[in-house]
Formats: C-alpha cells, structure tokens, sequence
C-alpha cells in the first residue's frame, strides 16, 4: 500500500540542519556533514548527471531512494529558503535550476498563494495554501499507486507526525556532532517501532521506522 515516508539525514545529537542558515548556507553552519554521505555515491551522482562516486552499502540505499516516491511535499524553507510574500523571494524560483531532480509532482506548503511552476523533466511545484492533510491528499492523487516522499524540514515533518500522517521515517544518523541548530524531533505525539537497522562503511547509521 503506498505510503508517506520522511527521508532524512540527521547528526548524532539530533540535528537535521546547523545554526544560522543563509540562502548561500542552507543547511547552517556544518549542516552541509549531513549529505555528504550520499552525495559521495555511484548512485546520487549517476541521478545528477555525474560521473564516478563510491560504490557499496551507502550507494545502493541512495539507488533506492531516488525511484522511491511518486510524489514530494515539502516545505517552504525547503523550497526556497524565504517567508513572506513570493515577490520578496530572493530565491522564489528554487535552488534546482529549471531541471529540479525530482521528476514528479511536488507540494510545496505556504501561507501564500502561487500558481503552478511547471519545469522541465516532470517536475511541478504546486503551492498548497491550505494544510497539510490537503497537501498529502492531492499528493496521493498524483502519486497514484506509488509512494510519497516528505522532504521537510523539521517543522513538516513534525505537523505530520503528531498528525499521525507518517506511514514511516528513514533517518540516516551522521557522525558529527553539530551542538546547535534545528532538531528534527523536539516534541511529537507519535509512536514507531524500528523496523531494521543497518550501518555502512561511512558510518552512518540507516533507521528504518514504521508507524504500528
């Protein structure tokens, strides 16, 4: 049965971003530790149109990821960094350029309205005004029979959560400490079980969660 699953890499205290994150640094300061373990593999730069990458435990969890979902819902902070009105954006086009790696629907939740940004390979931003169980039903819709993909940030993915909307969360525990900046979990009401756990050579840990 298709299912709502948060993907996400956190730090080892907790942190799925460092301190004080700017349009150039998105992710805070060392946030950016938090990828390089799939950002290094066979399979992530394969995705991106890039040549080489380390092959093994972390590439084929990140050759599964990228055929994983139908679908995306996202955040704002996620989608372009800003707040506010769209026309004040710096960023209200995206970080991905006009060829997002996406190659589906996405649903960006916003307290402003936008129409549709269509660009090419497939993907379409639709901005999604009125919460997020109206986010995660017309993600359902375009998905289909597939699965859908909650890429945050933590505030996302905390509002699904206590909703009890999460199917399962894939957490990819980093080892670095990052002492400051934005948790994935500071208070949630849901309950998961662990489903499997596995370690690669990197040394990130991969959570595999599912809701009972």
């Amino acid at each position: 049965m298709p299912e709502l699953i948060l993907d996400i890499s956190m730090s080892l205290d907790g942190f799925v971003a460092g301190p004080n994150p700017t349009l150039e640094d998105p992710l805070g300061q060392g946030g950016e530790q938090l990828h390089e373990w799939v950002i290094g593999t066979k399979a992530w730069r394969e995705a991106h149109g890039q040549e080489g990458g380390q092959e093994g435990v972390d590439s084929d969890l990140a050759a599964e990821l990228v055929g994983q979902a139908s679908a995306t819902i996202m955040g704002r902070r996620m989608f372009s960094g800003g707040a506010g009105p769209w026309e004040e954006d710096p960023n209200a086009d995206a970080w991905w350029g006009d060829n997002p790696p996406f190659h589906h629907s996405v649903f960006v939740l916003t307290h402003h309205e936008r129409e549709p940004l269509e660009l090419k390979g497939g993907t379409t931003f639709t901005f999604v005004t009125d919460g997020i169980e109206s986010a995660l039903e017309q993600a359902r819709a375009a998905a289909g029979d597939g699965d859908i993909r909650l890429g945050g940030g933590a505030d996302v993915a905390q509002q699904y959560l206590r909703a009890g909307l999460l199917d399962r969360v894939q957490l990819h525990v980093v080892p670095v400490l990052l002492g400051q900046g934005t948790r994935l979990f500071e208070s949630n009401g849901g309950s998961l079980e662990l489903a499997r756990v596995g370690e690669s050579p990197s040394g990130v840990v991969h959570l595999d969660y599912r809701r009972p």
